[in-house]
């Protein structure tokens, strides 16, 4: 029996799994196999909705085993450990399993280029509980300034600041302005539109690289209207438990930062034997083929192919990798031509915040109250199943309509406000029972 193996449930890992599965669904001696150590699918670009409080968590991910359906694929969670191409076999966490076929499709991490106090003072923002981390981190930090006395300590309190001037880091910041300005602001009496600050940092020359420059330039209009403030050109050098500092020499104070400035390949994908790009990719041939090992496919976010290297990390570019690693498996199973892969943008969608986006679809590029209905529709749409739809789809009309949901699902991580409050109480129990 032949063993194609998938590692990753994203958006290329399923694509391929599909692909396969339809392909080798009457052939009983073929199995398609997909592992990942999530046992669900996040549909990612809906995660900077979640710190905002206008979706719910559940409502952007959904179990494999429920978009399997009937496919006639298996699933085990599991993490794999090491990729060993010469033997053919990749070790899980249960123990080695082996593969006529791999398609690699493991997405990628933050990368935090080497700076100090990244790790350890900023937010991530690549996952669902790095999304509710942050939510959870706001909404602690408003009840904080709803009650300080301090001006300089409400200041800082209330300054959030995202590093990197992507299409992450440009529609989280609109999602928390408009939770900060739209919801907090009229609820928290002691907050007022002057507290707030918001910061986006770029250390490029520009926001939003890669969109049409008419976009890029209207999409800082309008956030700069909306009353964020963009620096550009602003590296980050450092970073601690107080702020940031930038270039070397400026401070800037805040209690929130989110880091949204950069991905690297998964680890396992750096290690893979042959050439890489500089953030970590494998480079493969023009059919996705790892160098040296035809029946290794490297897709989505861990692949940089050589007729592609400069295709964007994003979902539909995943999507159109699996599908063509699945084909081209199938056609060296039937000995045919492989196909090459060849980036085609299908747009660009960019939200920022309620009532406004930036698109450029079927050639046209627009903005405005419009665009932002387009990237709704076309979003909803691509979500995984009718239930899904329906629950993002109630979301953003109950959160047009009513106020957004603040109640925390969590403690906050790095909470020092709320465990020196606990401490300095625990103190003040002990000396008035002496």
């Amino acid at each position: 029996m032949k063993r194609f193996v998938i590692l990753g449930s994203g958006f290329a890992g399923l694509e391929a799994a599909f692909a396969l599965e339809r392909a080798f669904r009457r052939s009983p001696d073929r199995e398609v196999l997909l592992v990942s150590e999530h046992n669900y699918f996040l549909f990612t670009p809906l995660l900077p909705q979640i710190p905002s409080s206008y979706i719910n968590p559940r409502h952007i991910v959904q179990t494999v085993r429920d978009i399997r359906g009937k496919r006639n694929f298996r699933f085990i969670r599991d993490s794999a450990w090491v990729i060993d191409p010469a033997r053919r076999e990749v070790l899980l966490g249960s123990g080695p399993l082996s593969y006529d076929y791999l398609v690699v499709a493991l997405g990628s991490r933050s990368d935090d280029f080497g700076i100090p106090g990244v790790r350890e003072f900023t937010f991530d923002f690549k996952s669902l509980e790095d999304a509710v981390n942050i939510r959870e981190r706001v909404l602690d930090l408003c009840e904080h300034a709803d009650h300080s006395t301090d001006p300089a300590e409400r200041a800082r309190l209330l300054r959030f600041i995202v590093v990197g001037g992507g299409y992450t880091g440009v529609e989280l910041i609109s999602e928390l302005r408009d939770f900060l300005f739209r919801y907090v602001v009229g609820k928290y009496r002691g907050i007022g539109w002057t507290d707030i600050r918001l910061l986006l940092l770029e250390a490029a020359p520009e926001i939003l690289r890669g969109v049409h420059p008419s976009l890029a330039k209207r999409a800082g209009k309008r956030l700069h209207k909306a009353g964020i403030e963009i620096r550009v050109g602003a590296r980050v050098t450092r970073c601690s438990d107080s702020g940031v500092e930038i270039s070397g020499n400026e401070q800037i104070p805040a209690a929130t930062v989110v880091w949204a400035a950069g991905v690297r390949a998964h680890p396992l994908v750096e290690i893979l034997p042959g050439p890489h790009d500089r953030i970590g990719r494998a480079s493969v041939n023009e059919h996705l083929q790892l160098a040296g090992h035809p029946e290794v496919f490297v897709v989505g976010d861990s692949s940089a192919p050589v007729s592609a290297p400069d295709a964007p990390r994003v979902a539909p570019v995943a999507i159109q990798q699996g599908a063509l690693a699945a084909r081209n498996i199938l056609a060296i199973e039937q000995g045919k031509p492989l196909s090459s892969y060849a980036y085609a943008s299908q747009g660009t969608l960019v939200s920022l915040g309620m009532n406004h986006a930036v698109v450029s679809v079927f050639g046209l590029n627009f903005g405005g109250y419009f665009a932002w209905l387009v990237w709704n529709a076309i979003h909803l749409l691509k979500l995984v199943g009718l239930k899904k739809q329906v629950q993002v789809a109630l979301d953003w009309a109950l959160g047009s309509i009513f106020p957004r949901d603040a109640a925390p699902i969590r403690r906050p991580r790095g909470c020092a406000l709320c465990e020196k409050a606990r401490q300095q109480a625990k103190q003040e129990s002990r000396t008035g029972a002496d």
